[in-house]
């Protein structure tokens, strides 16, 4: 089976499923590879696995951070996470986030400044981990692809820009913390 990304042109019922969670004992190894394999060489910050045509509850981390563009390929994390749980969330970030499934549709997204959740590694071992600021966003909008909301959903405004317009906007209107400790109250994750 060959990685296909998944778009709202031609995907969107698609992308908008809740993906199953992975069962233990369950061969999800091949899930995972194939979605390693689409992630090397793309540029992105993250991908959930139904962008790819898995609608199971993996997601892959590339690159958490601001100082490291998403076009420096070379840059990943390799980061999986397997049936991630939201535990709790505080504080306020906005930005202008795109998606990969999402063409050229960018949205101003607010979201917590942290997020804690549990979740299962390749090996099957439980971990908690606490993601901070731009971590939690990039977190956030991939935890929302497994329940099916797009970042479009969620965004207090929508635009259509391409890539450079995109990148000229986010230099006008970079990543912004508006509270790291406040109750998180707000539409995306």
């Amino acid at each position: 089976m060959i990685a296909q990304r998944k778009t709202i042109e031609n995907d969107e019922s698609y992308l908008r499923q809740v993906s199953q969670a992975v069962m233990q004992g369950e061969d999800y190894k091949i899930d995972v590879e194939m979605l390693r394999e689409f992630c090397r060489g793309t540029e992105f910050f993250a991908l959930a696995a139904v962008q790819i045509g898995i609608p199971k509850r993996i997601v892959y981390l590339k690159n958490t951070t601001l100082e490291v563009s998403p076009e420096e390929i070379e840059y990943d994390e390799a980061k999986i996470l397997i049936n991630p749980v939201v535990i709790s969330r505080r504080g306020k970030t906005k930005f202008w986030e795109a998606c990969v499934s999402c063409l050229d549709n960018i949205g101003l997204v607010v979201r917590p400044y942290e997020i804690r959740i549990l979740y299962y590694d390749e090996g099957w071992v439980e971990h908690e981990e606490l993601f901070l600021g731009f971590a939690a966003t990039v977190l956030g909008h991939e935890l929302d692809h497994l329940d099916g909301i797009l970042h479009m959903d969620v965004a207090e405004k929508v635009l259509q820009l391409n890539k450079a317009e995109r990148k000229a906007l986010r230099e006008r209107e970079p990543y912004t913390v508006i509270s790291k400790d406040c109750a998180y109250i707000g539409p995306g994750l």
